[in-house]
Protein backbone atom coordinates (compact mmCIF):
# COMPACT_ATOMS: atom_id res chain seq x y z
CA UNK A 1 0.00 0.00 0.00
CA UNK A 2 1.79 3.24 -1.33
CA UNK A 3 1.25 6.87 -2.60
CA UNK A 4 2.86 7.89 -6.01
CA UNK A 5 3.27 11.44 -6.63
CA UNK A 6 5.46 13.87 -8.52
CA UNK A 7 7.63 16.39 -6.02
CA UNK A 8 8.74 18.93 -9.08
CA UNK A 9 10.32 22.59 -8.52
CA UNK A 10 10.55 24.96 -10.94
CA UNK A 11 13.28 26.96 -11.13
CA UNK A 12 13.34 30.61 -13.10
CA UNK A 13 15.75 34.22 -13.66
CA UNK A 14 13.31 37.29 -13.33
CA UNK A 15 13.84 39.52 -16.49
CA UNK A 16 12.62 42.21 -14.60
CA UNK A 17 11.92 43.22 -10.40
CA UNK A 18 8.76 40.62 -8.85
CA UNK A 19 7.18 41.14 -6.14
CA UNK A 20 5.21 38.42 -3.88
CA UNK A 21 2.77 40.02 -1.28
CA UNK A 22 2.37 38.64 2.58
CA UNK A 23 0.86 35.18 2.65
CA UNK A 24 -0.49 35.51 -1.23
CA UNK A 25 3.04 33.93 -3.43
CA UNK A 26 0.86 31.03 -4.42
CA UNK A 27 -2.07 32.85 -5.02
CA UNK A 28 0.47 34.93 -7.37
CA UNK A 29 1.61 31.58 -9.43
CA UNK A 30 -2.42 30.37 -9.57
CA UNK A 31 -3.46 33.44 -11.13
CA UNK A 32 -3.30 32.74 -14.52
CA UNK A 33 -2.58 29.30 -14.08
CA UNK A 34 -5.96 28.04 -15.16
CA UNK A 35 -6.47 30.62 -18.00
CA UNK A 36 -3.13 29.64 -19.84
CA UNK A 37 -2.98 25.94 -19.23
CA UNK A 38 -6.75 25.95 -20.82
CA UNK A 39 -4.91 27.19 -23.61
CA UNK A 40 -2.53 25.31 -24.19
CA UNK A 41 -4.32 22.26 -23.32
CA UNK A 42 -7.87 22.77 -24.17
CA UNK A 43 -9.11 22.01 -28.33
CA UNK A 44 -12.08 23.37 -29.64
CA UNK A 45 -13.72 19.90 -29.46
CA UNK A 46 -13.46 20.17 -25.65
CA UNK A 47 -16.42 22.30 -25.24
CA UNK A 48 -20.13 21.50 -25.55
CA UNK A 49 -20.85 24.89 -27.17
CA UNK A 50 -19.21 28.30 -27.29
CA UNK A 51 -21.14 29.50 -23.32
CA UNK A 52 -19.69 26.30 -21.65
CA UNK A 53 -17.85 27.19 -19.09
CA UNK A 54 -16.79 23.45 -17.94
CA UNK A 55 -15.07 20.99 -20.74
CA UNK A 56 -17.50 18.26 -22.68
CA UNK A 57 -15.04 15.61 -22.78
CA UNK A 58 -13.74 15.56 -19.13
CA UNK A 59 -12.58 12.34 -19.40
CA UNK A 60 -9.77 13.16 -21.93
CA UNK A 61 -9.33 16.55 -21.71
CA UNK A 62 -5.94 17.07 -20.29
CA UNK A 63 -7.28 20.37 -19.00
CA UNK A 64 -10.00 18.98 -17.50
CA UNK A 65 -8.30 16.53 -15.77
CA UNK A 66 -6.18 18.65 -13.96
CA UNK A 67 -8.84 21.57 -13.13
CA UNK A 68 -12.43 20.11 -13.28
CA UNK A 69 -11.71 16.83 -12.16
CA UNK A 70 -14.18 13.64 -11.91
CA UNK A 71 -14.83 11.39 -8.56
CA UNK A 72 -14.82 8.31 -10.65
CA UNK A 73 -13.49 5.46 -8.62
CA UNK A 74 -13.73 7.81 -5.13
CA UNK A 75 -15.72 7.88 -2.12
CA UNK A 76 -19.16 7.81 -2.82
CA UNK A 77 -20.73 11.03 -2.62
CA UNK A 78 -17.53 13.53 -3.23
CA UNK A 79 -18.95 16.65 -4.24
CA UNK A 80 -15.91 18.39 -4.78
CA UNK A 81 -12.78 16.16 -5.83
CA UNK A 82 -9.98 17.15 -5.10
CA UNK A 83 -7.23 18.97 -8.04
CA UNK A 84 -4.37 17.06 -8.50
CA UNK A 85 -1.69 19.40 -7.48
CA UNK A 86 -0.60 21.69 -4.42
CA UNK A 87 1.69 24.95 -4.27
CA UNK A 88 4.61 24.70 -2.07
CA UNK A 89 5.92 28.36 -2.16
CA UNK A 90 6.08 30.07 1.15
CA UNK A 91 9.16 31.19 1.06
CA UNK A 92 8.34 33.60 -1.50
CA UNK A 93 5.95 35.15 0.69
CA UNK A 94 6.36 39.17 1.24
CA UNK A 95 9.93 38.42 -1.25
CA UNK A 96 11.06 40.93 -3.81
CA UNK A 97 13.16 39.17 -6.69
CA UNK A 98 15.78 41.81 -8.31
CA UNK A 99 15.96 41.65 -11.68
CA UNK A 100 18.62 38.64 -12.69
CA UNK A 101 18.01 36.90 -9.61
CA UNK A 102 17.04 33.16 -9.12
CA UNK A 103 13.55 32.00 -7.96
CA UNK A 104 11.58 28.99 -7.28
CA UNK A 105 8.64 27.40 -5.99
CA UNK A 106 7.45 24.02 -5.34
CA UNK A 107 4.38 21.72 -7.02
CA UNK A 108 3.57 18.45 -5.98
CA UNK A 109 1.79 16.50 -8.40
CA UNK A 110 -0.32 13.96 -7.94
CA UNK A 111 -1.79 12.84 -11.33
CA UNK A 112 0.88 9.74 -12.94
CA UNK A 113 0.06 10.78 -16.63
CA UNK A 114 3.35 12.69 -17.33
CA UNK A 115 1.88 14.16 -19.92
CA UNK A 116 0.49 16.31 -17.38
CA UNK A 117 4.22 17.36 -16.66
CA UNK A 118 4.71 18.25 -19.86
CA UNK A 119 1.43 20.83 -19.86
CA UNK A 120 2.36 22.32 -16.44
CA UNK A 121 6.19 22.91 -17.54
CA UNK A 122 4.54 24.82 -21.06
CA UNK A 123 2.03 26.79 -18.57
CA UNK A 124 4.58 27.97 -16.13
CA UNK A 125 6.71 29.24 -18.63
CA UNK A 126 4.08 31.11 -20.46
CA UNK A 127 2.76 32.61 -17.28
CA UNK A 128 6.62 33.88 -16.51
CA UNK A 129 6.82 35.55 -19.56
CA UNK A 130 3.59 37.38 -19.06
CA UNK A 131 4.57 38.49 -15.94
CA UNK A 132 4.19 37.77 -12.30
CA UNK A 133 2.65 39.20 -9.30
CA UNK A 134 1.49 43.12 -8.91
CA UNK A 135 4.23 44.24 -10.53
CA UNK A 136 3.52 41.84 -13.76
CA UNK A 137 7.44 41.40 -13.51
CA UNK A 138 8.61 38.96 -16.39
CA UNK A 139 10.69 35.99 -16.08
CA UNK A 140 12.17 33.16 -17.85
CA UNK A 141 11.79 29.14 -16.70
CA UNK A 142 15.24 27.73 -16.57
CA UNK A 143 14.64 24.20 -15.25
CA UNK A 144 12.36 21.83 -13.88
CA UNK A 145 13.32 19.24 -11.64
CA UNK A 146 11.67 15.98 -9.74
CA UNK A 147 13.54 16.41 -6.47
CA UNK A 148 14.61 13.98 -4.64
CA UNK A 149 12.39 12.04 -1.82
CA UNK A 150 11.41 8.93 -0.97
CA UNK A 151 14.81 6.59 -2.38
CA UNK A 152 15.03 8.72 -5.68
CA UNK A 153 17.31 11.04 -6.67
CA UNK A 154 16.96 14.33 -8.40
CA UNK A 155 16.71 14.57 -11.85
CA UNK A 156 16.06 17.37 -14.54
CA UNK A 157 12.81 17.19 -16.67
CA UNK A 158 13.52 20.52 -18.15
CA UNK A 159 16.16 22.63 -19.56
CA UNK A 160 16.17 25.05 -22.66
CA UNK A 161 19.20 22.94 -23.82
CA UNK A 162 17.76 19.43 -23.13
CA UNK A 163 13.76 20.56 -23.69
CA UNK A 164 11.51 18.11 -22.17
CA UNK A 165 12.35 15.15 -20.96
CA UNK A 166 9.61 13.79 -18.47
CA UNK A 167 8.21 10.68 -20.32
CA UNK A 168 10.12 7.72 -18.54
CA UNK A 169 10.14 9.48 -15.20
CA UNK A 170 9.59 7.92 -12.19
CA UNK A 171 7.07 8.97 -9.62
CA UNK A 172 8.26 9.08 -5.83
CA UNK A 173 6.64 6.45 -4.36
CA UNK A 174 6.02 6.76 -0.16
CA UNK A 175 4.80 3.60 1.91
CA UNK A 176 1.50 4.01 3.88
CA UNK A 177 2.80 1.01 5.81
CA UNK A 178 3.90 1.20 9.53
CA UNK A 179 7.98 0.36 9.67
CA UNK A 180 7.14 -1.55 12.71
CA UNK A 181 8.99 0.82 15.06
CA UNK A 182 7.32 1.71 18.35
CA UNK A 183 6.37 5.61 18.65
CA UNK A 184 4.47 7.42 21.38
CA UNK A 185 5.11 10.83 20.94
CA UNK A 186 4.80 12.87 17.95
CA UNK A 187 4.77 17.15 16.92
CA UNK A 188 2.90 18.33 13.99
CA UNK A 189 3.97 22.04 12.97
CA UNK A 190 0.77 23.75 10.87
CA UNK A 191 3.40 25.89 8.98
CA UNK A 192 0.87 26.97 6.31
CA UNK A 193 -2.69 28.60 7.29
CA UNK A 194 -4.89 25.41 7.77
CA UNK A 195 -8.79 24.76 8.65
CA UNK A 196 -10.23 21.31 9.19
CA UNK A 197 -13.55 20.72 8.90
CA UNK A 198 -15.55 18.31 10.96
CA UNK A 199 -19.58 17.86 10.67
CA UNK A 200 -19.72 20.59 8.19
CA UNK A 201 -17.97 23.38 10.53
CA UNK A 202 -14.58 24.22 10.66
CA UNK A 203 -12.96 22.89 13.70
CA UNK A 204 -10.73 25.17 16.27
CA UNK A 205 -8.11 22.67 17.42
CA UNK A 206 -6.33 19.44 15.34
CA UNK A 207 -7.42 16.96 17.68
CA UNK A 208 -5.57 13.77 16.55
CA UNK A 209 -9.31 12.15 15.08
CA UNK A 210 -10.40 14.53 12.58
CA UNK A 211 -6.57 15.59 11.72
CA UNK A 212 -6.04 11.81 10.42
CA UNK A 213 -9.41 11.57 9.35
CA UNK A 214 -8.93 14.16 7.17
CA UNK A 215 -5.51 12.97 6.09
CA UNK A 216 -6.76 9.73 5.41
CA UNK A 217 -9.61 11.11 3.16
CA UNK A 218 -7.55 13.56 1.31
CA UNK A 219 -4.93 10.67 0.61
CA UNK A 220 -7.52 8.12 -0.29
CA UNK A 221 -9.73 10.68 -2.56
CA UNK A 222 -6.02 12.08 -4.69
CA UNK A 223 -4.84 8.17 -5.12
CA UNK A 224 -8.05 6.93 -6.00
CA UNK A 225 -9.08 9.48 -8.82
CA UNK A 226 -5.39 9.74 -10.05
CA UNK A 227 -3.56 6.91 -8.98
CA UNK A 228 -3.42 3.66 -9.81
CA UNK A 229 -6.51 2.45 -7.95
CA UNK A 230 -8.52 3.03 -4.51
CA UNK A 231 -6.56 2.03 -1.74
CA UNK A 232 -7.93 -1.33 0.26
CA UNK A 233 -8.44 -0.13 3.95
CA UNK A 234 -11.20 -0.25 6.40
CA UNK A 235 -11.69 3.18 7.12
CA UNK A 236 -13.64 3.07 9.88
CA UNK A 237 -11.23 0.66 11.81
CA UNK A 238 -8.51 2.51 11.12
CA UNK A 239 -10.51 5.77 12.25
CA UNK A 240 -11.46 3.93 15.37
CA UNK A 241 -7.83 3.16 16.14
CA UNK A 242 -6.63 7.05 15.83
CA UNK A 243 -9.58 8.13 18.06
CA UNK A 244 -7.18 6.52 21.42
CA UNK A 245 -4.45 9.43 20.48
CA UNK A 246 -4.14 12.17 22.71
CA UNK A 247 -3.47 15.78 21.90
CA UNK A 248 -1.58 16.64 24.90
CA UNK A 249 -0.09 20.35 23.82
CA UNK A 250 -1.91 22.77 21.46
CA UNK A 251 -0.19 26.42 20.59
CA UNK A 252 -2.07 27.87 17.62
CA UNK A 253 -2.62 31.07 16.26
CA UNK A 254 -5.31 32.87 13.64
CA UNK A 255 -3.52 33.59 10.72
CA UNK A 256 -5.69 35.75 8.08
CA UNK A 257 -5.14 36.26 4.63
CA UNK A 258 -7.45 37.35 1.94
CA UNK A 259 -7.29 36.85 -2.13
CA UNK A 260 -9.02 38.83 -5.02
CA UNK A 261 -10.55 36.36 -7.84
CA UNK A 262 -9.24 38.19 -10.62
CA UNK A 263 -12.48 36.56 -12.61
CA UNK A 264 -15.35 37.62 -9.98
CA UNK A 265 -13.46 40.71 -8.16
CA UNK A 266 -14.79 38.76 -4.79
CA UNK A 267 -12.06 38.57 -1.75
CA UNK A 268 -12.01 34.75 -0.77
CA UNK A 269 -10.05 33.97 2.93
CA UNK A 270 -7.38 31.52 2.70
CA UNK A 271 -6.43 32.16 6.23
CA UNK A 272 -6.74 29.80 8.80
CA UNK A 273 -4.95 28.34 11.86
CA UNK A 274 -1.09 27.90 12.07
CA UNK A 275 1.01 26.40 15.08
CA UNK A 276 2.21 23.27 17.02
CA UNK A 277 0.05 20.36 18.29
CA UNK A 278 1.65 17.79 20.43
CA UNK A 279 0.26 13.72 20.32
CA UNK A 280 0.88 10.77 22.21
CA UNK A 281 -0.64 7.34 21.64
CA UNK A 282 0.32 4.28 19.61
CA UNK A 283 1.16 6.68 16.72
CA UNK A 284 2.99 3.70 14.76
CA UNK A 285 0.66 3.27 12.12
CA UNK A 286 -0.01 6.70 11.64
CA UNK A 287 3.38 7.98 10.51
CA UNK A 288 3.42 7.11 7.06
CA UNK A 289 0.36 8.70 6.33
CA UNK A 290 1.59 12.39 8.00
CA UNK A 291 4.61 11.67 6.13
CA UNK A 292 2.63 11.43 2.73
CA UNK A 293 0.59 14.56 4.26
CA UNK A 294 3.54 16.72 4.35
CA UNK A 295 3.12 16.20 0.49
CA UNK A 296 -0.61 16.25 -0.35
CA UNK A 297 -1.26 19.14 2.26
CA UNK A 298 -4.33 18.75 4.56
CA UNK A 299 -7.85 20.74 4.69
CA UNK A 300 -9.42 23.21 3.04
CA UNK A 301 -7.81 24.60 -0.08
CA UNK A 302 -4.66 22.36 -0.25
CA UNK A 303 -4.42 23.52 -3.42
CA UNK A 304 -3.23 26.65 -2.77
CA UNK A 305 -0.59 25.62 -0.15
CA UNK A 306 -2.85 25.77 2.64
CA UNK A 307 -2.09 22.75 5.74
CA UNK A 308 1.33 22.34 4.96
CA UNK A 309 2.70 19.94 8.03
CA UNK A 310 6.23 19.10 9.42
CA UNK A 311 6.83 16.36 11.66
CA UNK A 312 8.73 16.03 14.43
CA UNK A 313 8.57 12.42 16.32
Amino acid sequence: MDFRFYPLRFEFVALAPLYFPPGKASNVLRGALGIIFRSIACTPECRRDNNSKRCGLRHICPYAKVFEPIADGGPSGLADPPRPFVFRARHLNGRSVARGEAFHFDLNLFSLDPETIDYFVLTFAALAREGLGPTRGKAELRRVLRIAAGWLPEVTLFSPDHGLAASGIEPVSLSLQTSGVRTTTIRVEFVTPMELKQDQRIVERPDFPILFARVRDRIANLRAIYGSSPLELDFQDIGARAGSVRMVECLMRREEVDRRSSRTGQSHSIGGFVGVAEYEGDLAEFLPWLEVARYTGVGRQAVWGKGEIRLFA
